[in-house]
């Protein structure tokens, strides 16, 4: 009988716990834009800097990323400046969407494979799946960071 009163006190506070996502209720794990790839089956690397220029601007370089539709490829993050940087890759309004909800929760936690934040010097990777094929973007959203200038696209085609 106290086994099963611990297994129901468990399972009550276990239930909110393993439904609710790292903000904005989580993202699934196929998007729009793709999955989180296999890094056995990774085609190509991609590096891009993150960092801010003496003239008050910020930056993921390149600022262009072209890529084939299903083609996986490791994003290779290496944050060069001064100050936490994140990377997010997603659809247009869903960037615009993550923007609005980091301006209110500037220190919320990403563990989305779509996202990372690096704090200065760091490095860090993301390996993704391009499922499908369009126009696609990618951001750093701690507030601030996208009006100056910290965001790019990602045109992936159809073959």
């Amino acid at each position: 009988m106290k086994t099963f009163a611990i297994a129901i006190i468990v399972a009550a506070f276990a239930g909110p716990a393993l439904a609710s996502g790292t903000h904005a209720g989580g993202h699934e794990a196929k998007m729009a834009v793709g999955e989180p790839g296999d890094k056995a089956k990774v085609t190509q690397t991609i590096r891009v800097t993150m960092k801010e220029t003496d003239d008050g601007k910020m930056l993921l370089q390149p600022a262009v990323i072209k890529v084939r539709k299903g083609q996986t490829i490791r994003i290779a993050l290496k944050n060069a400046g001064q100050s936490d940087h994140e990377f997010v890759l997603d659809q247009e309004d869903k960037i615009l969407e993550h923007k609005a909800v980091m301006a209110k929760f500037p220190e919320m936690e990403h563990a989305d494979a779509n996202s990372m934040r690096l704090a200065p010097g760091a490095s860090g990777e993301i390996l993704w799946k391009f499922t499908s094929d369009g126009e696609f973007k990618f951001a750093c959203l701690i507030p601030g960071h996208y009006e100056a200038g910290m965001h790019g696209d990602v045109s992936v085609s159809a073959n």
